[in-house]
C-alpha cells in the first residue's frame, strides 16, 4: 500500500492546534489555544486548495471538537467546540463568530478537554477535567446522563454504540459505561495517564474492539468485555490522539513530533513534523486521507491519493522545516558525539524497522536525527539535535540528571519541598504530570502545578535565542498553561518591571547559511553574473566569517575584521534582492560587534545599509525585512550600537512600523517587539539623555500592537516594553494613560490572551498607572 503524503497545509492558527476533524473529504474542521474555531472549505482539487473562516472565537483555549453529521432539522451538520470556558458550543458550520449558536451546553465545571457523537447522531458525549463524562442527547441539549467516579480527569471519551459509552482518565482507568450511567466494567488501562481512545472496525486482525493510548507512549488494543489482545510500541512519548482509517489501520500522534500508521501490529509509516506535540490526528471516511493538528499552529492534511498531493513547493517547505527542527535533547537521551557514524552511514546502512531513529554526526560536529521510512527505503533528516539551557546558563544535577531548573515546591506545611525538575524544552504540562505521578499527588493538581511552571520560568522565555530555520523559533516552550485553580497555595508571580536587560537573537546555524550562499553564488555565476559573484578570495574571506561566527567568543569585537563586514554588506546592497536573506542573516550576527555599529561609507551607516538591503524592493518581502529589524535588536548589545540606535532612532521606528503595519510574519514581530523592549530598557537606564518625543512615539506603536495583534509573544513583549517605559516618570506614565488610552490597550491584550505572563504583567502596569 502506498505511503501517505502531504496533501495541504492550513495557515491561520496563531496557537497550538488542540482538536481536529473530518467531517467530508471536502472540510476539514479545526480548534485551537488561540480561542478559535476554524473551518476549512475544499476549494480546488489538483493540488488541494482550502480557504480557511473562523466560525467560533472562544475566552479560552478550544481543546476539542466533533461533528454531527447531517440531518433533515440541520443540513449542513453541526459543529460542536469545547474548552476553557466549560461551555459546549453547537453551532451550524456556515454561522460566523457573531451569530448566535444553536445550543450552549451548560454542566462541566472545568476544562472540556474530549467530546465525541453517537455513530446515529442521538448523543453528544463530553469529558473535562472536572472528573466528569456527560451525554447530552441531540435537539434536547441538557446533560440527561453523569458519568461520575473519575479519579481525575476525563481525556478522552467515546461513543461505541448506541448504549454504550467508554471513558479514559488520568486515573490509568478505562470505563466502560451504559448510556443510562450504570459503570459496567473498570479496566486498568495503563501504568500512566490514558490519553485517548478509538473505535476499531468489525474484524479487526487482531480482534480487538477499541485501541487506547497513555503516557507511557503504548496503544494497547481491547475487547469491550476488557480483555487485552494486543501492544503496539513505537512512540517515544505521550500519545496524545488516535482514529482508524477506512481500511482497519489506526494513526496515532503524540509528543514525539510524530504521527505513525499502524498495520496489525506493525509501524508501517511515521510522518515526522516540524513541532513539538502533534496533537491531535483525524481520519475522512471517505477517502482514509489523515488531517493532523500540531503544536507549530499548522493543520496538515495526507492522502495516499496521488492526485491529491501537494504541489511540488508546499511539500519541499515541509520537509525543509522539518528537516531545520531542533531536537531537544532530552528527548533522544544521552548522545556520545565520538560514537556516531558519519553522514556515510545513511548510504551504506539500511533501517531495520519503520521509524527507526539513527543519530549522525555531521562534518561540522553537529549531530542530526534521521528516521528510516521503510516505504520510501531512505533515512529523512527530521532535525537537529541540541543542547538546551536555563537563564542562567547553568544545569542543575538532580537525581543523576541535570535540568534547566530544579524547583523547591511546598505541597503541606511541616514537610519537605518537593523537587520539581524542568527543562526548557519541556511540555510544562509534561513536566507537571510526571512531578504529580512521582509525588502521588491527586491529579486536580495538575493544571496549578503546569502553571507554576511556566510562570516560574517566565523570563528564561522572553530572553531564549530563536533557532534558526525553525518554523516557530519563539513560542514553543510555552504550548500549554493550564488556568489557576486554588488547589495548591498560589504562587506570587515575580515583578517583571522594569526591564533591565537588554536582548539579543544572535543563535544561528551558520552551515546552511555559508552552504546556502555558496549555492546562489553558484547560480549567479550559471546565469552570467560574474560581476555580482564571490570570487575565490571572497569565499576565502566567508569561511573566516563563518568560521568566527560559528566560535563561541563570536560578540568579541577582534573576531571580525572590516573586510568580512564588507563582503557580508556587498552580498546585501548588490545581490538579486530574493537572494539577500543569508547575507542578511550575517549582518545580524555582525550587528553586536562595535565594529558594525561605526560603519560609515558613502552609502551611509550600518542602519542604511540594512534599510538598503532589505527594502529595495516595495513591498518588501517579510524575511528579509525582519531580518534587518532582528539586527536592530543586536545593536543593543555595546555602546557603539545603542549609540547607533539612539542617534536613528527615527529612521529605524519609520521602517519598522510601516514594515509591521499589516503584517502577519509572527518573527517580524516578535523581533520588532523586541526592539522596543531594548529602547524601553535604555531610556529606562539614561533618563537624562532620554528624548521624550521617542517614548511617546513607541508608546503610540506599542499600543497598537496591543490592539490589533493576539500572538501571545508578540503582545507580551509589546507590554514589557510599554511597562517599562510607563516606569520612567510620571510624564510618560500620564502620557501612556490619559493620551494614548493605554489602559484600554491592556484590557484588549488581556482578553484575547490566554497567557498567564501577559495577566500577570497587565496586573502589574495597570498597578503602575494608577
Amino acid at each position: 500500500m502506498a505511503d501517505y503524503k502531504l496533501s495541504a497545509s492550513l495557515n491561520g492558527h496563531e496557537d497550538d492546534i488542540r482538536a481536529v476533524c473530518f467531517p467530508s473529504s471536502k472540510a476539514v474542521i479545526s480548534s485551537s489555544r488561540d480561542g478559535t474555531v476554524r473551518l476549512w472549505s475544499l476549494l480546488s482539487d489538483n493540488p488541494p486548495t482550502y480557504d480557511g473562516k473562523i466560525t467560533l472565537n472562544a475566552s479560552g483555549f478550544v481543546n476539542a471538537v466533533t461533528y454531527l453529521p447531517a440531518t433533515q432539522q440541520f443540513p449542513e451538520g453541526l459543529v460542536v467546540s469545547g474548552g476553557q470556558d466549560t461551555v459546549i458550543e453547537v453551532r451550524q458550520p456556515s454561522k460566523g463568530p457573531g451569530e448566535n449558536a444553536e445550543a450552549l451546553l451548560l454542566g462541566h465545571s472545568r476544562n472540556v478537554c474530549t467530546l465525541d457523537v453517537d455513530q446515529a447522531g442521538a448523543f453528544i458525549v463530553s469529558g473535562a477535567w472536572d472528573g466528569e463524562a456527560r451525554i447530552w442527547p441531540v435537539g434536547k441539549w441538557e446533560s440527561q446522563t453523569v458519568l461520575t467516579g473519575h479519579e481525575g480527569s476525563v481525556w478522552s471519551v467515546l461513543a461505541f454504540d448506541s448504549e454504550t459509552v467508554i471513558t479514559a482518565s488520568a486515573d490509568k482507568l478505562i470505563r466502560v459505561f451504559h448510556t443510562s450511567g450504570k459503570l459496567l466494567r473498570k479496566i486498568k488501562g495503563s501504568d500512566a495517564p490514558v490519553r485517548a481512545l478509538c473505535k476499531l472496525p468489525k474484524g479487526h486482525p487482531s480482534g480487538a474492539e477499541f485501541a487506547s493510548a497513555c503516557n507511557e507512549g503504548i496503544i494497547r488494543l481491547w475487547t469491550i468485555s476488557g480483555i487485552q489482545v494486543g501492544e503496539l510500541h513505537g512512540h517515544e512519548s505521550f500519545i496524545y490522539s488516535l482514529a482508524v482509517t477506512p481500511s482497519g489501520e489506526i494513526v496515532s500522534s503524540g509528543e514525539d513530533r510524530t504521527l505513525r500508521i499502524w498495520k496489525g501490529n506493525e509501524c508501517i509509516q511515521t510522518v515526522t513534523h516540524p513541532a513539538i506535540s502533534v496533537w491531535t490526528v483525524a481520519v475522512c471516511a471517505e477517502t482514509g486521507d489523515i488531517v493532523s493538528g500540531a503544536s507549530d499552529r499548522v493543520v496538515r492534511v495526507f492522502t495516499r491519493s496521488p492526485e491529491r498531493e501537494a504541489n511540488v513547493e508546499t511539500t519541499r517547505q515541509f520537509e525543509e522545516s522539518v528537516k531545520a527542527s531542533s531536537i531537544p535533547q532530552e528527548q533522544v537521551g544521552e548522545v556520545n558525539k565520538e560514537n556516531l557514524p558519519g553522514p556515510e552511514f545513511l548510504v551504506q546502512k539500511r533501517g531495520t524497522k519503520e521509524g527507526q531513529v539513527q543519530m549522525i554526526k555531521e562534518h561540522d560536529g553537529s549531530v542530526t536525527a534521521h528516521t528510516w521510512s521503510a516505504g520510501a527505503a531512505m533515512w529523512v533528516n527530521v532535525g537537529t539535535v541540541v543542547a538546551s539551557v536555563g537563564s542562567s546558563g547553568k544545569r542543575v544535577p538532580h537525581n543523576g540528571k541535570e535540568y534547566d531548573y530544579v524547583f523547591d515546591v511546598d505541597i503541606e506545611d511541616g514537610k519537605p519541598p518537593l523537587k520539581l525538575p524542568y527543562n526548557l524544552s519541556q511540555n510544562p504540562y509534561e513536566a507537571a504530570t510526571k512531578f504529580i505521578e512521582d509525588n502521588n499527588l491527586p491529579i486536580s493538581y495538575l493544571d496549578q502545578v503546569a502553571n507554576f511552571i511556566t510562570t516560574n520560568t517566565q523570563g528564561a522565555t522572553l530572553g531564549k535565542p530563536d533557532s534558526q530555520g525553525a518554523s516557530d523559533p519563539w513560542g514553543s516552550d510555552n504550548r500549554y498553561r493550564p488556568g489557576e485553580t486554588s488547589h495548591l497555595p498560589p504562587t506570587q508571580p515575580p515583578k517583571i518591571l522594569p526591564q533591565r536587560t537588554y536582548l539579543s537573537i544572535q543563535v544561528a546555524r551558520i552551515p546552511p547559511i555559508q552552504k546556502k550562499i555558496q549555492e546562489l553564488n553558484q547560480a549567479l555565476i550559471k546565469d552570467g553574473h560574474k560581476e555580482l559573484s564571490l570570487n575565490p578570495s571572497d569565499l576565502t574571506i566567508l569561511a573566516s566569517l563563518c568560521k568566527h561566527l560559528e566560535s563561541t567568543d563570536a560578540t568579541k569585537s577582534s573576531q571580525t575584521d572590516a573586510i568580512e563586514l564588507e563582503l557580508a554588506i556587498k552580498m546585501t546592497t548588490t545581490w538579486p534582492y530574493k537572494d539577500r536573506l543569508p547575507a542578511l542573516d550575517l549582518l545580524r550576527l555582525l550587528a553586536v560587534s562595535p565594529k558594525t555599529a561605526k560603519y560609515s561609507s558613502s552609502g551611509g551607516n550600518f542602519i542604511d545599509v540594512l534599510a538598503s538591503g532589505a527594502m529595495e524592493v516595495q513591498p518588501p518581502l517579510d524575511n528579509n525585512i525582519m531580518m534587518a529589524v532582528r539586527a536592530f535588536a543586536n545593536l543593543f548589545e555595546s555602546p557603539e550600537g545603542r549609540a547607533l540606535a539612539i542617534s536613528e532612532f527615527d529612521k529605524i521606528q519609520d521602517i519598522i512600523s510601516t514594515s509591521i503595519r499589516s503584517s502577519t510574519n509572527r518573527n517580524l514581530l516578535v523581533a520588532a517587539t523586541t526592539v522596543y523592549i531594548n529602547y524601553a530598557v535604555y531610556f529606562a537606564a539614561e533618563t537624562d539623555s532620554t528624548n521624550f518625543e521617542h517614548v511617546l512615539a513607541l508608546i503610540d506603536t506599542l499600543g497598537k500592537i496591543m490592539d490589533m495583534q493576539a500572538d501571545s509573544e508578540v503582545v507580551y513583549r509589546a507590554l514589557v516594553a510599554v511597562g517599562t517605559l510607563v516606569t520612567l516618570d510620571e510624564e510618560a506614565k500620564s502620557a501612556a494613560r490619559d493620551i494614548y488610552g493605554i489602559e484600554k490597550s491592556i484590557s484588549t491584550a488581556v482578553g484575547k490572551a490566554s497567557d498567564p505572563r501577559i495577566r500577570n504583567v497587565s496586573a502589574e502596569i495597570l498597578g503602575l498607572l494608577k
